[in-house]
């Protein structure tokens, strides 16, 4: 089974959001959040929220250990980009670029069999 939860409109640039996204992709739900934890940028703080409301969701469904859940897919999408004008010397203007991401997190749950074996 999947849970899927999203960040629409983040405020980051993408680019600096998918440092750390790779960092957590394809890790277990814990193994994620501790990495998160130990890492200093500032896209953690909206990576980490998205991670939780997809455990939330898969708390909700009474079937699903949460311990067997991984990062199934771990996406970060460009938004839509603010612009406007700065004014600069000699009537020219510079052009300020404020991007935004769409952050998406879907976890799956492994195979008990598969756990087993890891553990041996």
């Amino acid at each position: 089974m999947e849970f899927k939860s999203s960040c629409r409109y983040a405020r980051i640039s993408p680019r600096k959001a998918r440092y750390v996204m790779d960092l957590v992709r394809g890790k277990s739900v814990n193994d994620a959040l501790r990495i998160l934890r130990l890492t200093h940028k500032r896209s953690t703080y909206m990576i980490d929220k998205v991670i939780r409301a997809a455990i939330a969701a898969a708390n909700e469904n009474l079937d699903v250990d949460v311990d067997l859940l991984y990062l199934s897919q771990a996406l970060v999408d460009v938004g839509p980009t603010r612009k406007w004008q700065r004014p600069r010397p000699r009537g020219m203007s510079a052009r300020i670029l404020k991007r935004t991401s769409h952050i998406t997190v879907v976890l799956s749950e492994k195979c008990k069999s598969s756990v087993i074996k890891e553990k041996r």
